[in-house]
C-alpha cells in the first residue's frame, strides 16, 4: 500500500497501524495498544497490551476479554492524544458501541469505520458521517440487490410468525448472533409495544450479551436463560420463543424443544437458497450491516478523496466508485463481516454464495 494521502494507517501482518500514533485500529492479533471499533471477534483481538474503546461498548468488551484486560473507555467525540496523534470514536450503528475511529495528525484526516449501518436502532447509537480524506469502509452486502426493508415491517413478520407456531401448539426457534442481532431483536420487541405471544427463553451465549446490554442501559423485554429447559424429560414452554445462535443448530440443545419452527435472521436471507442452506423454515431479511444504498451514501457524506474497501464485495464497489470520478481501492484484511461470538466465532456460511439474477434484474429470492 502507497504512502499518499497522509499515510496514516497503513496495513500490517497485524492490522491497520498507526505509526506516528503507535496504535493499531482493529488489529487481527495481540499488539500492544489497540483502538477497536466493535466487539465482534474479526475486529476485537483477544491478548493486547491495551484496549480503548467507546464507553457505550465497555461492558460488551468486557464480556469478550475479561477482566484482566486493560480498556480504557471514551465518550463519542472525545478527543484522545495517542502520540501526537488526535483520535476520536464517533457512532456507527452497528451494535452497542460500535464506533468509528476518526485520526487525525499534520492536518489530514483518515476515517476507519469498522462495520456500520445508517437505519436508526434502539440498541446503540446512530451512525454518524464524519469528515475526512480517507475513508476506509466495509462491502459486506455491496451489491445492488441488498436493500434492505424497514425494520419494523421486518419485526412485525417475526411476531405474526411466532404468534402463528404459538396458535399450532409449536416453539419458535430464533436463529440471530449472540451479539448485536439478537439484542436488535429483542429490543425492537420492546419497542413495538405490543403482547408478546409467549414467553422468550434464550442460550447462554445470547444471554451472557443480554446482560451486558441492560447494564449500558439498553432496555429488553424479559428472557428466562434454557440451560434448564427440558432438562431430564418434556420441555413445557409450547408457544415460547428461543433465540439461539446459528451455531446451535442440530444440537442436541435444540431438540430439547420439541416440536417447533425455526428461522434465521441475517441479510443474507435476501438471496434464493439461502434459507434452504441453513434448514430452517423461515428466513427474515435484517441486518446490522448497511445495504447498498446505504453504503453509497455513507461514504458520500464523509466527503473523502479516497475510499479503501475492506471486506465483502470490495471489487464491485471499488468499480462503481471509480466509474463515478473517486479514488477507491480493495484492501486485504481479516475482517469477515457478521461473525457469530461467544458460543464460537463462526463466520457467516453464506457470506460468498453466489447470486442469481431474475430476468427482470431483480434478485432471486424465495
Amino acid at each position: 500500500m502507497n504512502d499518499d494521502y497522509g499515510g496514516l494507517l497503513k496495513v500490517t501482518e497485524s492490522g491497520f497501524w498507526c505509526e506516528a500514533g503507535g496504535f493499531f485500529v482493529d488489529p487481527w492479533r495481540s499488539v500492544d495498544r489497540a483502538v477497536i471499533t466493535h466487539a465482534h471477534a474479526d475486529h476485537l483481538a483477544w491478548g493486547c497490551g491495551r484496549y480503548l474503546v467507546a464507553r457505550d461498548g465497555l461492558a460488551v468488551a468486557r464480556v469478550r476479554l475479561g477482566e484482566s484486560a486493560t480498556i480504557d473507555a471514551v465518550d463519542y467525540g472525545a478527543p484522545v492524544d495517542l502520540g501526537g496523534v488526535k483520535v476520536s470514536l464517533h457512532p456507527a450503528g452497528h451494535i452497542l458501541g460500535s464506533a468509528q475511529v476518526r485520526v487525525e495528525h499534520r492536518g489530514r484526516v483518515w476515517v476507519a469505520s469498522g462495520d456500520y449501518k445508517i437505519e436508526p436502532d434502539v440498541t446503540c447509537r446512530t451512525f454518524e458521517p464524519v469528515q475526512c480524506h480517507v475513508f476506509i469502509s466495509e462491502c459486506t452486502f455491496g451489491l445492488p440487490i441488498y436493500r434492505w426493508r424497514p425494520r419494523r415491517e421486518v419485526l412485525d413478520s417475526i411476531v405474526a410468525w411466532w404468534q402463528g407456531n404459538c396458535e399450532s401448539g409449536r416453539s419458535s426457534i430464533l436463529y440471530a448472533y449472540s451479539l448485536g442481532k439478537a439484542q436488535r431483536v429483542l429490543g425492537g420487541l420492546v419497542e413495538s409495544r405490543i403482547d408478546l405471544p409467549g414467553p422468550i427463553y434464550t442460550h447462554g451465549a445470547v444471554e451472557a450479551m443480554n446482560a451486558a446490554y441492560r447494564r449500558s442501559g439498553v432496555v429488553l423485554p424479559p428472557t428466562i436463560p434454557a440451560r434448564s429447559a427440558g432438562a431430564g424429560g418434556r420441555f413445557e414452554g409450547v408457544g415460547a420463543l428461543i433465540v439461539a445462535p446459528p451455531s446451535a443448530a442440530g444440537s442436541p440443545w435444540v431438540r430439547r424443544f420439541g416440536e417447533a419452527s425455526s428461522a434465521f435472521v441475517s441479510g443474507w436471507m435476501r438471496i434464493r437458497g439461502a434459507r434452504r442452506r441453513r434448514s430452517v423454515d423461515r428466513g427474515f431479511v435484517l441486518s446490522d450491516h448497511v445495504d447498498w444504498p446505504g453504503l453509497l451514501s455513507a461514504i458520500d457524506a464523509t466527503g473523502a478523496e479516497s475510499v479503501w474497501l475492506t471486506h465483502g464485495y470490495t471489487a464491485v464497489v471499488a468499480r462503481w466508485l471509480r466509474d463515478r470520478g473517486r479514488d477507491a481501492r480493495p484492501v486485504a484484511t481479516r475482517y469477515e463481516g457478521e461473525v457469530e461470538g461467544a458460543s464460537g466465532d463462526e463466520p457467516d456460511a453464506d457470506r460468498d454464495i453466489p447470486v442469481s439474477i431474475d430476468p427482470s434484474g431483480g434478485p432471486a429470492i424465495d
